[in-house]
């Protein structure tokens, strides 16, 4: 099951005290970023986000568990409502997560 494009939008908005919030489909769902950096997945109307050590602490409750089959636990955000939390847990994990690898550019093909 996809996730619903309203929920989707109101999770961006949920964390946009953060910084630039956008979301990527993939895969039928959803991938969330702040500033250029994922930091979590919207996967059937549920929200994620990596775990990190920086965040573990400030989880109002601690649900590890996969947002699709195959994929490791990530922390499973139930409290959604809560802007300024939302907003917090973002911060925090994208400080912890390593920055993205530059794209390698595609040279045009010269035969």
């Amino acid at each position: 099951m996809a996730s619903n494009a309203d929920f989707v939008q109101y999770i961006a908005d949920q964390c946009s005290g953060a910084g630039e919030i956008t979301v990527k489909k993939m895969f039928g769902d959803y991938g969330i970023y702040c500033n250029g950096k994922i930091f979590g997945l919207i996967c059937d109307d549920r929200f994620y986000i990596k775990p990190t050590e920086a965040v573990r602490p400030l989880l109002h409750t601690l649900t590890l568990r996969p947002p699709y089959v195959g994929a490791k636990p990530y922390f499973y955000i139930a409290d959604v409502d809560n802007h300024e939390y939302l907003s917090m847990l973002v911060r925090e994990t994208c400080k912890a997560l390593p920055e993205p690898k530059p794209k390698k550019s595609k040279a045009p093909n010269r035969s």
